[in-house]
C-alpha cells in the first residue's frame, strides 16, 4: 500500500477537517505509527501553531513534534512565487515530507485552506504537490450555495484536471448537501464519474457551522465577564433579547446564545434562570453589547451562580454585533469535543473508509516526477559516501560543480591537473577548493605502481614499460587506473574530452561485467511531469538486434535500480505489425529476444515515440498493450536517432538530461557531453555515486 495520502480541497470552508479527522481515526486503527502533514499553512501569529495541526496532534495524541508537520507558509510560498522560485517552494515540501516518511507508516497530508492571497495559485499548487509527493488525493467541495449544475460542474472540472497530470483521484466529498438533496447529488456524481473515481455525499449539519463562543471571543475581540472555562460551548441558534423577557423566553432553542444590550440584566437573569429550568432549553451563552456592564450588584449576582454559562461583553452595537455572529466562519479547533466527534460520526456514516483504504493498496505511482526523482538521488548519494575523480580538473564546470557537491557533503572529490594551474583558475573564478583533492598524474606517489599494473594487463597489445609511464600522464587513464585499482569510487570525464577518449581505458582494463557483452548508455530525462530513461543516445552507433535486445534489458534494470518502474518501448518507425523493412525488424526481432529472455519485462515494439508516451495515442494503436502510452524507458534503434531525439527533447521542452550513464562496465565510468552545464558535472558525479554504492 503506498505511504500517504492527500487530501484536497477546491475552496475555503470546504469542511475537509471532517475527511481528515475521519481518515486519521480509521488509519490510527490499522497501523501502530500514522504521521500528518501540511505542505503549506495559513500565517500564524509568532509563538502560535497553526489550529489543523495543533487539533490533529493534541486530538490523536499523535508523536509528532508541531514544527515537523509543516513545510511553508502562505506569505512564504507567495513571496517565493513571485521572485520565481516556485521550484524551490516544491524542494523545500519534498525534503520535509522525506523526512516524516522515513518515521511513520504512513502520512495522511492535509492541502491548504484557500483562505488568503496566496489562493488564486493553491488549486494548481496543490495539484502540483500531490504530483511530486506521488500520492493519490481524495477531493471535497462544498455545496452550500451552489445549483446542482455548478457544484458538479466544478467537482467534474477538478478531477479531470487532477486525472489528466497523472494523480489518481481515490475519491471525491460532495460536503454540506442539504440533507433532503443528498440522494440527488449523489446519483448525478455516480453518473459523472463512472469509472473515473468514487463519490460521497455527507449532509449539511448545523452545529458544525455554528461557532463557539471563543470563536466569537476572537472574533468581536470581547471581554470574558464569566464561564472562561466554557467557552467551548457550541452555539445554536441566536437572537436578539430586545423584548420583553415573557416574550423572550418563547424563542429559545438548544444551545441558543443570547444577543442583548449589557443593561438589560432582565433579559441576562431571565435566560441564566431559564437555562436552569427543566422546562426551558440550555442556553450557550451570553453576549452583552454596546460595551455596557451590567451595575454592580447585578454583577455580583451572576458571580454567586453555582454553574457558568460564559459571558462575554463586546464594544459593537447589538445590530452590529448580530451580523458579525452570523458571519463568522467556524472552524474545529482541539477543543471542540463536540465537532470532533460529529465530524468523525459523519465520516463513519456517509463515507467508506474501509472501501479508501482498499483502493490505496493497489494504487500505484504511474510516473516519479523530475524533482522527486532529484531529491531522491540526493538523498541515496549522501547516505553512502563515495570518492569520485575527475580528470577534467582545470575546466570552470569541473571546479564549480566539485566544490558544490563537496561541499553539499555529498561525495569525496579528487581533481587531476596540474595544481597551480586549478587554484589560479578557481582563485579567478572565486570557488573554494581548500576541500578538495588534488593530484597531479606526473607527481603522484601511484604513478610508478599504475605505470607497472597497466603495462602487465596491456602487454599482449605490446605495451612495455614506456608506453605504459606515457600513458598514465593521460588523465583519462590514471583517473581510470584509481578506480580500478580501489582508490576512488568511480570516475566521470568528458567535458573536455570525447566520449571515445573517455572510455576507452575503461574497456581495457576495467572490462564489462560477467554476461554483459555491450556497453550502452542512458539519460535519465526529467520532462515536465515525469522522468523517462533513453537509451541508447552515446554509444552504440547502429547495434544488432541481439545488442538492441542487451541494451533494452540493461536500461531496464537501470531504470529500476533508479527508482523508476521500467515499461520498455522498442522505438521504429512503426507500431505493431503494420511496418516492414529491415530497419523495423531489426526492433521486432530484439522485442521478441527481450520477450523470450526476460519474460517477466513489460515489453512493446516496434511502437513509433508518440504511442508510446501519449496514452491517447498509444491506446488507438495499441489497445492491447500494457507499455503503449505509459513507457518509461525508450530505446532508441541507433546512435543517429537516439542522439538526436534526447537532444532535440531536450532542447525544445528545456527538459533536464542527466547522463549519459553508462550501464554494463565492472565499476562506474560515466562521460560528460563537451557541451555540459555546471548543472550536468553535477548530476553525474551524483549519479556515478549511486552506481558505485552497488559495484
Amino acid at each position: 500500500m503506498t505511504k500517504a495520502l492527500y487530501v484536497a480541497t477546491l475552496e475555503s470552508h470546504s469542511g475537509k477537517s471532517l475527511v481528515v479527522l475521519g481518515l486519521m481515526q480509521l488509519l490510527l486503527g490499522k497501523m501502530a505509527r500514522v504521521g500528518y502533514f501540511r505542505p503549506v499553512i495559513d500565517d500564524v501569529a509568532e509563538g502560535e501553531v497553526d489550529n489543523h495541526i495543533n487539533t490533529v496532534i493534541s486530538h490523536f495524541d499523535l508523536d509528532l513534534k508541531r514544527e515537523d508537520a509543516f513545510a511553508l507558509t502562505q506569505s512564504q510560498v507567495v513571496d517565493m512565487f513571485n521572485d520565481g522560485r516556485q521550484g524551490d517552494i516544491l524542494d523545500t515540501i519534498i525534503a520535509k515530507f522525506k523526512q516524516l516518511e522515513e518515521q511513520y507508516d504512513f502520512i495522511l497530508v492535509e492541502g491548504s485552506d484557500f483562505s488568503s492571497d496566496g489562493s488564486i495559485i493553491e488549486f494548481d499548487l496543490n495539484i502540483d504537490i500531490a504530483k511530486n509527493l506521488g500520492t493519490p488525493v481524495i477531493l471535497i467541495d462544498n455545496a452550500r450555495g451552489k445549483s446542482l449544475e455548478e457544484f458538479c460542474g466544478n467537482l467534474e472540472s477538478a478531477v479531470n484536471t487532477y486525472i489528466q497530470k497523472g494523480i489518481e483521484v481515490l475519491g471525491v466529498v460532495a460536503n454540506k448537501v442539504r440533507p433532503e438533496n443528498t440522494s440527488i447529488v449523489h446519483e448525478r456524481l455516480l453518473t459523472e464519474f463512472e469509472d473515473k473515481t468514487i463519490p460521497f455525499t455527507v449532509p449539511r449539519v448545523k452545529n458544525l457551522s455554528h461557532p463557539t463562543l471563543h470563536e466569537i471571543l476572537e472574533s468581536l475581540e470581547g471581554k470574558v465577564l464569566f464561564g472562561e472555562e466554557n467557552l467551548d460551548n457550541q452555539t445554536g441558534s441566536f437572537g436578539v433579547g430586545a423584548m420583553q423577557l415573557h416574550n423572550y423566553l418563547t424563542h429559545l432553542r438548544d444551545n441558543s446564545l443570547v444577543i442583548t444590550p449589557g443593561d438589560r440584566s432582565d433579559i441576562i437573569l431571565g435566560a441564566l434562570q431559564a437555562n436552569l429550568s427543566d422546562n426551558y432549553p440550555a442556553i450557550s451563552g451570553i453576549v452583552l453589547t454596546g460595551g455596557i456592564l451590567p451595575e454592580p450588584s447585578i454583577l455580583k449576582l451572576l458571580e454567586g451562580f453555582e454553574t457558568h454559562v460564559p459571558i462575554i461583553s463586546v464594544q459593537q452595537g447589538t445590530f452590529e454585533t448580530t451580523n458579525s455572529v452570523g458571519n463568522i466562519k467556524s472552524k474545529i479547533y482541539a477543543k471542540s469535543r463536540q465537532k470532533i466527534t460529529t465530524s468523525i460520526t459523519l465520516f463513519n456514516t456517509h463515507i467508506n473508509g474501509e472501501l479508501l483504504l482498499e483502493r490505496l493498496k493497489t494504487f500505484e505511482p504511474k510516473s516519479i516526477t523530475p524533482r522527486m526523482f532529484q531529491y531522491n538521488l540526493l538523498q541515496r548519494a549522501k547516505s553512502q559516501k563515495k570518492h569520485i575523480v575527475l580528470p577534467e580538473g582545470e575546466d570552470a564546470r569541473i571546479l564549480e560543480a566539485a566544490s558544490e557537491l563537496s561541499g553539499l557533503g555529498i561525495v569525496d572529490i579528487t581533481l587531476l591537473g596540474n595544481q597551480e594551474k586549478i587554484e589560479k583558475k578557481a582563485m579567478q573564478l572565486g570557488i573554494a577548493i581548500a576541500h578538495l583533492n588534488i593530484i597531479d598524474p606526473a607527481d603522484s606517489s601511484n604513478f610508478e605502481s599504475y605505470a607497472e599494473i597497466f603495462c602487465e594487463l596491456r602487454k599482449h597489445k605490446g605495451v612495455n614499460m614506456d608506453v605504459a609511464r606515457d600513458t598514465m600522464l593521460d588523465v583519462s587513464y590514471f583517473g581510470t587506473m584509481m578506480v580500478y585499482q580501489g582508490h576512488a569510487d568511480g570516475m566521470v570525464s568528458g567535458a573536455v574530452h570525447t566520449t571515445q577518449h573517455t572510455i576507452r581505458p575503461a574497456l581495457q582494463f576495467v572490462k564489462t561485467k560477467p554476461g554483459i557483452k555491450v556497453v550502452s548508455s542512458v539519460f535519465f530525462m526529467c520532462l515536465e511531469n515525469r522522468v523517462s530513461v533513453f537509451g541508447d543516445c552515446a554509444i552504440n552507433p547502429n547495434p544488432t538486434a541481439e545488442q538492441l535486445a542487451e541494451i533494452a534489458i540493461s536500461s531496464a534494470a537501470s531504470a529500476e535500480r533508479f527508482g523508476i518502474k521500467a515499461k520498455i518501448a522498442m522505438l521504429s518507425y512503426s507500431s505493431g505489425s503494420s511496418g516492414k523493412g529491415e530497419d523495423v525488424d531489426k526492433v521486432r526481432k530484439a522485442t521478441e529476444i527481450v520477450k523470450s529472455e526476460h519474460p517477466n519485462l513489460q515489453i512493446e515494439g516496434p511502437i513509433q515515440y508518440d504511442a508510446a508516451v501519449d496514452p491517447l495515442v498509444g491506446k488507438s494503436k495499441l489497445p492491447d498493450s500494457q507499455v503503449a502510452g505509459q513507457a518509461s524507458v525508450l530505446i532508441f534503434p541507433d546512435l543517429n536517432t537516439g542522439n538526436n531525439t534526447y537532444k532535440a527533447v531536450q532542447r525544445e521542452t528545456g527538459a533536464l538530461a542527466i547522463g549519459p550513464m553508462l550501464q554494463g562496465l565492472n565499476k562506474p565510468v560515466n562521460d560528460l557531453s563537451r557541451g555540459c552545464t555546471v548543472d550536468d558535472v553535477f548530476n553525474t558525479v551524483i549519479v556515478t555515486a549511486i552506481q558505485a554504492q552497488e559495484s
